[in-house]
């Protein structure tokens, strides 16, 4: 097992390193046709680019992508998709300083002590931008769920110390902060923007709404539709955590509120965040995930190179100072592919399934 491929029917193998030719997917498993063009693709890959704000980084990446397979005069063809989005603005020359120095808070230590060699330029393949290829298979797969009704939202609900309170669904792809609440986007996009001044980096966390899903999905015990999430979110690079309904807040509560009740017309709350027993209750699916603050600040800080001595670390280049708002397309993607993934295991459960 390599670790480069995700799912079991609805299967991706992402490819390609941050400073390398080109980045992308072949997805398997997706069905015959489906109408599907580049322009699909390009929407979701516009929403995740660089360059998209002065909250962002500034690597202008038009993040073209082409489709080489699994397509024809529109629709797909049931073989592998292949989609490719070729790197056209890399810096390697500002890493030229960390060639053989491990930067906190990166890959690069774990990856040389694994492989003994690494891509010191951007990170390689642990770079954010190995998550093109996740974004253009997700953005199939939310076609795919369109057919069913099913809708996935993400949404920067706190960054730093600063918490959204209002939900407005449609000011999130109105603001570069992507949050859901207008009265407290511009304390959230100040706070990244003092550190960013600062040479730092800032955290935040996402939420993540799945509309639309029946009663029935997911497989006991091991491949629960939350444990199968929680897997795909924490695959994600700076995801440091993951909580469904509740969350951490159940420690403060008891049984009898906790508890979802169950009445004629349907549940009574959400506190288990749409599964039960690993199962979808038929509610909307809620998670929440940090991201945590990015790894390439201006700061001077303490490490050691390759041989073992120590050394002091600037990181160089073009980074955003805070990754939560690019994540939202990526994490949205992720449980796309989870849920298509899980609609086509579910299939002949049941007697009924086969008539």
């Amino acid at each position: 097992m390599s670790g480069n491929s995700f799912g079991k029917i609805f299967r991706i193998t992402t490819f390609g390193e941050s400073h390398g030719p080109a980045v992308g997917v072949v997805l398997d498993g997706c069905p015959a046709g489906l109408e599907l063009h580049e322009d699909d693709i390009q929407k979701e890959l516009d929403r995740r680019r660089p360059g998209q704000s002065e909250i962002t980084t500034p690597r202008d990446e038009a993040d073209k992508v082409e489709i080489l397979s699994g397509v024809f005069e529109g629709k797909t063809t049931g073989t592998p998709v292949c989609m490719v989005v070729y790197n056209k603005n890399q810096q390697s020359k500002d890493y030229g300083d960390v060639k053989n120095l491990f930067r906190p808070g990166h890959a690069d230590y774990t990856y040389f002590m694994k492989y003994g060699i690494r891509d010191y330029r951007g990170g390689g393949r642990s770079s954010s931008r190995e998550t093109i290829g996740r974004v253009a298979a997700g953005a199939v797969a939310k076609k795919l769920l369109s057919l069913k009704d099913i809708k996935i939202t993400g949404y920067v609900k706190q960054i730093g110390t600063v918490k959204g309170e209002k939900f407005d669904e449609d000011f999130i792809e109105r603001n570069p902060v992507r949050c859901a609440d207008s009265e407290k986007y511009q304390e959230m996009k100040n706070y990244i923007l003092k550190a960013k001044d600062r040479g730092d980096s800032v955290g935040g966390i996402v939420e993540v709404i799945i509309r639309g899903v029946e009663p029935g999905l997911g497989e006991p015990v091991f491949d629960r539709l939350n444990a199968d999430l929680a897997k795909a979110i924490l695959s994600l690079p700076a995801v440091k955590g993951i909580e469904f309904g509740r969350g951490f807040d159940v420690v403060y509560a008891c049984g009898s509120e906790n508890n979802d009740e169950i009445s004629p017309h349907g549940f009574l709350s959400n506190n288990a965040g749409g599964t039960l027993g690993g199962i979808s209750t038929g509610q909307d699916i809620v998670f929440r995930f940090p991201v945590k603050p990015a790894s390439s600040i201006l700061i001077p800080k303490q490490t050691i190179d390759k041989f073992g001595n120590s050394r002091e670390v600037v990181t160089k280049g073009r980074h955003d100072p805070c990754v939560a708002p690019r994540v939202v397309p990526v994490a949205e993607a992720m449980a796309s592919l989870v849920i298509v993934d899980s609609l086509m295991i579910n299939k002949n459960k049941k007697i009924s399934d086969f008539s």
